[in-house]
C-alpha cells in the first residue's frame, strides 16, 4: 500500500512539472519566494520607495536655509568693502584680500570637512559649521584693526565650508526624479540670503554703521542651529559606516513623515572601511572625471565671485561706460591728487545690487528645463559659453538700466552654473567619498574665489576689459572641459560604493 502511495505521488509531481511546461503562465512569479528566504533592499530602494513627502519639505526649507547663511557670509564682503576702505585707508589690493583670506578659510578647511563627513558623519560637520561661522562672524564686527578683520573672516570661510556640506546631506535624502526640481530651487535661498545683506546694508549701515551689520546678520546662523536638531543624519551614511539601526531609524521616521511604507524585507548592504579615501577620487573610475571637475569648480567660483565684486567695484569707483551718467556716478576712485578712499554705496546701487540678487533666481524654470532635457554635462557647457559672452557684454557703453540688465543675466547664468555643477558632484561620486569629493571640488572653487577679487578689484581699476577677459576666457576653456566629462548622471541612482 506504501509503495502505491508512493508512485501515485512520484506520478502527480511528474504530471504537474509537464503542465507548468506547456503553460508557462500558470508558474508562480519571478518575484515569488520560498517563505523561509528573507526580502531584502538597499537605501536606495527605501529612498525610491519612500517618495517625496513632508519630511523632504522640511529638509528643503532647513537645508535650503543654510543657503542663507553661506550667501549672507560672502555677500557681505561686497556690501561692506566701501566701509572698510574707508574706515582704515585701504588700497585696493588690501580689500581685495579681504575676500581672498575668506576663501583661503573655505579653501583649507573644505578638504578637511569633506573626510571628516566620510568619516565621522555629514550632520555633525554641517552643524559645527553653523556654530562656527556664528561665532567668528559675531566677533567680525568688533575687529579693532585691519589685520585682526581679515583673520577673523578667514575663520568664518572655514565654518562656512562646513556648512555648504549640507549639500550633500539633503542630495542623500532625495529620490532620483525629484533632483533635477528640487535641489535647483535651493537658488531662492541664497537669492534671499544675498537680499538680506543688502538690505541690511542699505538700512543699518548709514545709522548704525558696518559693525551693526555684521552683528544682525549672525541671527538666521543662531536660529538655524536650533532647527538642525529636525534634520537626520545620513541612511546613506549609515549604512557605509556599518550602523544598520542607525539606517533603519532614519528611514522609518521619514516613512512615517511621508505616511509611506518601507520595501518588505530587511535592509541589508556592506560596511565600507574605506572611507573618505582620496584613491577612490583618482581611480581609474573617477580620475577623469575629478580633474574637470576640479577646474570647473575653480571657474564656476571664479566667474560667479567675480560678477559679485565686479558688479559692485563698478559701481563703488563709478567705472561704468554710461551714456546716462548723473552727478554721484561722476565721481571717480583714481584722480590727479591720488585714491578716493571714502565713495560710499548710493541708494541706487544698493537698488542695482538686489536687482541682479533677482538674477539668481529668475531663470530657474530655464536650469531644471536644462536639466531634464539636456542633462548635467551639456547643461554645463552650454551655460558656460553664455557666461563668457555676457562677461564681455557688461564692457560695452550703455545706460543704467542696460547695465542692470546686464548684470541681472550674468548672475543668472553663473548662479545656474553653480546648480548645476553642485547637483553633477553630489550625483557622480559615491557614498564612500561624496562628501570628501564634495570637499575636494569646493577647496578648487575658493582658489578661483581667491583670484577673483585681485582681478576684479585691482585690476578693474587699471581697465575693465583687461579684468572681465580672463572670466570669459576662463569659461570657455570650462565648457570644452565640461562636454568632455566622461559620467552623464541625468537620471541615474547614487552610487554606494566605487
Amino acid at each position: 500500500m506504501g509503495e502505491s502511495m508512493k508512485a501515485q505521488l512520484v506520478s502527480a509531481i511528474h504530471l504537474q512539472e509537464v503542465e507548468l511546461e506547456e503553460n508557462p503562465h500558470h508558474r508562480p512569479p519571478p518575484d515569488f519566494k520560498n517563505n523561509n528566504a528573507e526580502q531584502t533592499y538597499t537605501v536606495e530602494e527605501a529612498v525610491e520607495t519612500i517618495g517625496f513627502g513632508r519630511f523632504h519639505i522640511l529638509l528643503f526649507i532647513i537645508m535650503g536655509s543654510a543657503n542663507i547663511v553661506e550667501a549672507m557670509e560672502i555677500m557681505l564682503l561686497a556690501v561692506v568693502s566701501p566701509e572698510i576702505r574707508c574706515e582704515w585707508r585701504l588700497d585696493d589690493w588690501q580689500v581685495a584680500l579681504v575676500s581672498t583670506m575668506v576663501f583661503l578659510g573655505f579653501m583649507v578647511c573644505g578638504v578637511l570637512s569633506g573626510y571628516i563627513a566620510d568619516r565621522y558623519g555629514r550632520w555633525k560637520v554641517v552643524f559645527c559649521g553653523f556654530v562656527w561661522s556664528a561665532y567668528f562672524s559675531l566677533l567680525t564686527s568688533f575687529a579693532p584693526s585691519y589685520g585682526w578683520f581679515i583673520f577673523l573672516r578667514s575663520m568664518v570661510g572655514c565654518g562656512v565650508a562646513g556648512v555648504s556640506q549640507g549639500f550633500v546631506l539633503k542630495t542623500e535624502f532625495i529620490p532620483a526624479k525629484y533632483r533635477a526640481f528640487l535641489l535647483p530651487l535651493a537658488s531662492i535661498f541664497w537669492m534671499l540670503g544675498s537680499m538680506l545683506i543688502i538690505i541690511l546694508g542699505m538700512t543699518v549701515v548709514p545709522t548704525l554703521g558696518w559693525r551693526w551689520m555684521i552683528r544682525l546678520s549672525v541671527a538666521p546662523s543662531i536660529i538655524l542651529i536650533f532647527l538642525f536638531k529636525f534634520i537626520p543624519e545620513s541612511a546613506r551614511y549609515n549604512v557605509s559606516a556599518g550602523n544598520i539601526k542607525g539606517a533603519m531609524e532614519t528611514l522609518q521616521k521619514i516613512a512615517r513623515m511621508n505616511k509611506a511604507y518601507l520595501p518588505p524585507g530587511r535592509l541589508v548592504e556592506p560596511a565600507v572601511s574605506e572611507r573618505g579615501s582620496w584613491r577612490i577620487l583618482l581611480s581609474p573610475s573617477f580620475r577623469r572625471t575629478s580633474l574637470l571637475l576640479w577646474y570647473t569648480w575653480f571657474v564656476a567660483s571664479f566667474s560667479y565671485y567675480g560678477s559679485v565684486l565686479s558688479s559692485s567695484e563698478l559701481l563703488e569707483k563709478n567705472l561704468l561706460c554710461m551714456t546716462d551718467a548723473d552727478r554721484e556716478h561722476r565721481v571717480k576712485h583714481r584722480h590727479e591728487d591720488g585714491l578716493c578712499y571714502c565713495i560710499p554705496f548710493a541708494l541706487g546701487d544698493y537698488q542695482t545690487l538686489l536687482i541682479s540678487c533677482l538674477g539668481e533666481v529668475a531663470l530657474i524654470p530655464l536650469n531644471i528645463g536644462l536639466l531634464n532635457v539636456l542633462g548635467r554635462k551639456m547643461s554645463l557647457t552650454v551655460l558656460q559659453l553664455l557666461s563668457a559672452l555676457l562677461f564681455m557684454l557688461v564692457n560695452i557703453c550703455t545706460t543704467m538700466f542696460g547695465f542692470t540688465v546686464l548684470l541681472f543675466l550674468l548672475r543668472s547664468l553663473v548662479s545656474m552654473n553653480f546648480n548645476v555643477v553642485y547637483i553633477y558632484t553630489a550625483e557622480v561620486y559615491p557614498t564612500v567619498a561624496r562628501s570628501l569629493g564634495m570637499g575636494f571640488c569646493t577647496s578648487f572653487s575658493r582658489i578661483g574665489g581667491m583670484i577673483a577679487p585681485f582681478i576684479a578689484q585691482v585690476l578693474m581699476s587699471e581697465s575693465v576689459i583687461l579684468a572681465l577677459c580672463p572670466f570669459a576666457v576662463a569659461c570657455v576653456i570650462c565648457a570644452i572641459g565640461n562636454f568632455l566629462l566622461p559620467i552623464e548622471t541625468k537620471g541615474r541612482a547614487l552610487l554606494q560604493t566605487s
